[in-house]
């Protein structure tokens, strides 16, 4: 897991710092901001610790209207949860009693011209995605018709070349060999690359591809959900290739399930045809529409007769 600290967020978000430019190294422990209420009234031990914490126009108009012995018991209540830093939304002027009492405490206080709901909405976002468990698989991403999707296979089976064939029909390239699946939630796996391989593609005989370069910046993704893990396979005789799959499998990455589904290769099989059709398909399953259950309900008069 990555850490992320009070200058990592300054600079990605443009904000200013009013207070505490010797403490931007401090790191952030929890991913989601806290927008202080009780803790102006008064002390709670029930409330989260080490939180960000964020001012919006209520809260500041609030402390506005206190003296500065008022607004500095009101900020001590804070400061108590230890936040890594404090941000004022809305380019507002910081309370007298809230720079006295962070600047003894040492307590970075930003300021940004943003909204406190837009900023606390990007500040989740971001921190979340930064800090989340994480791990590296070799494989292929790509993103078809909306739907994130992690090609697997062995070396050489023919991963990149279906993700280029892919791209040729207007869909986008994640990552290439080293594809990087994050643990957003205990139901959201996030796939993209890990910097060194954006927006590359190797192709055997053909050599390194800049996607973006060839065929513009519609070729190229930045991260999506993996909503399908496809794994290549060479062909096998005497199987069964076109069962049913009533029961549907999963391919489990840090605890968070997968659909799953296996391709055989043979020469003339339209591979990437068959990732569309598996894409389009996921996604009529989540409208709630099961062509097997369908075709099974055909049946049923027959077996009944």
């Amino acid at each position: 897991m990555k850490t992320v600290t009070i200058e990592d967020i300054v600079k990605r978000f443009k904000l200013e710092v009013l207070i505490g430019h010797n403490r931007l190294d401090r790191v952030l422990k929890k991913t989601k901001v806290r927008r202080p209420g009780l803790e102006f009234m008064d002390k709670f031990d029930f409330i989260a610790k080490e939180h960000v914490q964020i001012l919006g126009k209520n809260e500041i108009n609030y402390l506005h209207t206190l003296s500065d012995e008022e607004c500095k018991l009101r900020i001590a209540n804070i400061v108590e949860y230890d936040p890594p830093c404090i941000i004022i939304t809305s380019n507002q002027e910081e309370p007298l009693g809230l720079q006295r009492y962070c600047t003894e405490k040492h307590i970075p206080v930003l300021r940004t011209p943003d909204s406190m709901t837009e900023m606390s909405a990007k500040l989740d976002a971001y921190v979340t995605k930064e800090m989340a468990p994480e791990i590296a698989v070799h494989g292929v991403c790509v993103n078809v018709a909306g739907i994130g999707i992690l090609l697997r296979g062995k070396s050489g089976v023919g991963k990149s070349e279906t993700a280029h064939t892919l791209i040729g029909r207007g869909h986008r390239l994640i990552a290439d060999d080293i594809v990087v699946l994050k643990k957003l939630s205990p139901q959201t796996l996030l796939g993209t690359h890990d910097e060194k391989n954006k927006e590359f593609l190797a192709l055997r005989s053909i050599g390194l591809l800049n996607v973006v370069r060839l065929y513009g910046r519609a070729a190229f993704q930045e991260e999506s959900r993996i909503a399908l893990d496809i794994e290549l396979t060479e062909w096998q005789e005497n199987t069964l290739n076109n069962e049913l799959e009533l029961d549907e499998k999963f391919k489990t990455y840090m605890d968070v399930p997968v659909p799953h589904i296996q391709i055989q290769l043979q020469p003339g099989r339209d591979v990437a045809g068959l990732i569309e059709a598996a894409a389009n398909n996921w996604y009529l399953k989540q409208q709630g529409y099961s062509a097997v259950e369908e075709f099974m309900k055909r049946l049923e008069p027959e077996f009944e007769e």
